[in-house]
């Protein structure tokens, strides 16, 4: 299995969409950028791990899943780039091939040092839009092909079964 680490804060800051965002909803760029790593896990098929610093959320470490991306927060005083490197060491083995996507060219060579593969916040940008750009096509394709539903959602409907796809929970 392919694991993927990203730098959550160095993401935010190189993206233009999450650097725009950041600047009016802090939180609301994150989420975003928890959500396209969804995008990313749901095609590729990897495990994405996103960590975020702590000392833009202070107190102690703390972990969730959110449509099943693991997001950290690391302890006060801890970087990101610490915690991704001790994960980098951690995760490694003969079966999993750990990728850490960062710009910061010293954490880039660190974790090369320990057998990871890196990509930077703008290949990883790309991929995802040329993902996009597929999901897209094929969504056309199949429409095209296939003939529409002759049962109509509402948008609450089609919004839970979005959902189940992603392998999100359900609110009650």
């Amino acid at each position: 299995m392919d694991i993927l680490l990203v730098d959550g804060y160095n993401m935010i800051g190189a993206w233009p969409e999450l650097r725009q965002l950041k600047d009016t909803d802090f939180a609301g760029a994150r989420d975003r950028l928890v959500k396209l790593m969804a995008e990313y896990q749901g095609v590729h098929g990897c495990r994405v791990i996103v960590v975020f610093d702590a000392h833009f959320v202070k107190g102690t470490e703390k972990k969730y899943r959110d449509s099943k991306v693991e997001v950290i927060f690391t302890r006060e005083n801890e970087t990101a780039d610490e915690r991704i490197e001790k994960l980098a060491i951690e995760l490694n083995n003969v079966r999993d091939q750990v990728t850490v996507a960062t710009s910061d060219y010293t954490e880039q060579w660190a974790v090369f040092g320990q057998g990871a593969l890196r990509v930077s916040a703008r290949e990883l940008l790309t991929e995802l839009g040329i993902m996009q750009k597929s999901i897209e096509k094929n969504l056309d394709e199949i429409s095209d092909d296939k003939p529409h539903a002759r049962i109509q959602l509402s948008k609450e409907q089609k919004e839970i079964l979005e959902k189940w796809r992603r392998g999100e929970k359900m609110n009650d």
